[in-house]
């Protein structure tokens, strides 16, 4: 699975060919939650409280980076890299 972007020792990946809804993974020391693109609803997993604000944050500001990469993605195109949260 592509790591999109990297920040504070989160991973943000996305598969290609992924299932619905639009969704990206953030992956924070050995704990996995589905992110939902547009809303931020954790579909699935957990992530530290801490680590999950961190990634609301990031995906706030990549939202139609994410859906761009996620549409692409559907189509077999690996997603592109987003920058992270600094």
């Amino acid at each position: 699975m592509p790591t999109i972007s990297c920040f504070f020792g989160i991973y943000i990946m996305m598969h290609v060919r992924e299932h619905a809804p639009p969704h990206f993974h953030a992956e924070y020391h050995g704990q996995e939650a589905l992110i939902h693109i547009q809303t931020g609803e954790v579909i699935k997993g957990v992530l530290p409280p801490s680590a999950l604000r961190l990634v609301e944050q990031w995906r706030t500001l990549h939202v139609d980076e994410l859906q761009r990469n996620w549409d692409g993605a559907r189509q077999l195109i690996i997603p592109k890299k987003i920058p992270p949260l600094e």
